[in-house]
């Protein structure tokens, strides 16, 4: 199965085997493996955006800085781009999450599992393995923080989005001026129907996306509300007309 990411009817996808690119991955040196993160860190929570490679893919750390506690999302299956971030704040990682079940999302949840002892969570639709199925506005702990996960089918039939205190971690659903690819049909009137439901988040709410696929790497839902075109679209039909002529639009509006 292809994973269609940028939107339009095709979008962008990553054709290799994810075992493939594990071992491409184990034979790039170390100092490149220690990738730049981007942190965002208060009294309470730490929370850095890691470059987590393959097709500009992100994972987050996501931590209580008093009781170093903290989860991986999306981690790459190589721990040195994580792994001296969780060393820096002295973190037990209680949980490895995945926004959704493509394989440049999962690639890396054994090397996380099997080095921390910690559960795997993912939407209850994800058969195999996951050792916390988890739905639509169920929360999980992370020391004095709370996860909370919402259910945004569309770009997959199991994509969940994940709220902590005004973060929010979207994997392919929304990117900063863009959304994930789907098919032009049910797929896509679950999309919009999903993003809907992210817009009436608050709108200081921080938007973090699973690729750096967007014109930036982080936004906010009040800023996605005046400025993505898919979000000012008004009808399901001006959506899907916007998925079909993305490529178009892009080049006339001079978008990456």
């Amino acid at each position: 199965q292809i994973a269609l990411h940028e939107s339009g009817p095709y979008g962008t996808f990553q054709p290799e085997c994810p075992m493939v690119i594990l071992r491409l991955v184990a034979t790039v040196p170390q100092s490149v493996l220690a990738a730049p993160a981007r942190c965002d860190y208060n009294s309470l929570m730490i929370f850095y955006q890691i470059d987590a490679g393959g097709d500009r893919n992100f994972a987050y750390l996501v931590g209580d800085e008093d009781a170093k506690r903290a989860a991986l999302i999306d981690p790459p299956p190589n721990s040195a781009r994580y792994m001296k971030l969780v060393e820096k704040h002295d973190l037990g990682i209680d949980y490895v999450v995945v926004t959704h079940g493509h394989g440049d999302h999962t690639w890396g949840v054994s090397e996380a599992i099997e080095r921390f002892d910690c559960k795997f969570v993912g939407h209850k639709s994800i058969a195999a393995g996951i050792d916390i199925p988890v739905g639509d506005g169920d929360t999980l702990p992370l020391g004095t923080l709370t996860m909370e996960f919402i259910y945004t089918p569309g770009h997959t039939d199991d994509a969940i989005c994940v709220l902590c205190g005004d973060k929010l971690v979207t994997g392919d659903t929304l990117f900063v001026g863009k959304v994930g690819g789907t098919d032009l049909g049910a797929g896509a009137r679950k999309e919009w129907d999903s993003l809907h439901k992210l817009m009436n988040l608050d709108p200081k709410v921080e938007v973090w996306p699973g690729h750096d696929f967007g014109v930036a790497p982080s936004s906010t839902i009040g800023h996605e509300l005046e400025s993505n075109p898919f979000l000012l679209c008004k009808t399901f039909e001006e959506f899907v007309d916007l998925k079909v002529n993305w490529l178009d639009y892009k080049r006339k509006h001079g978008i990456p």
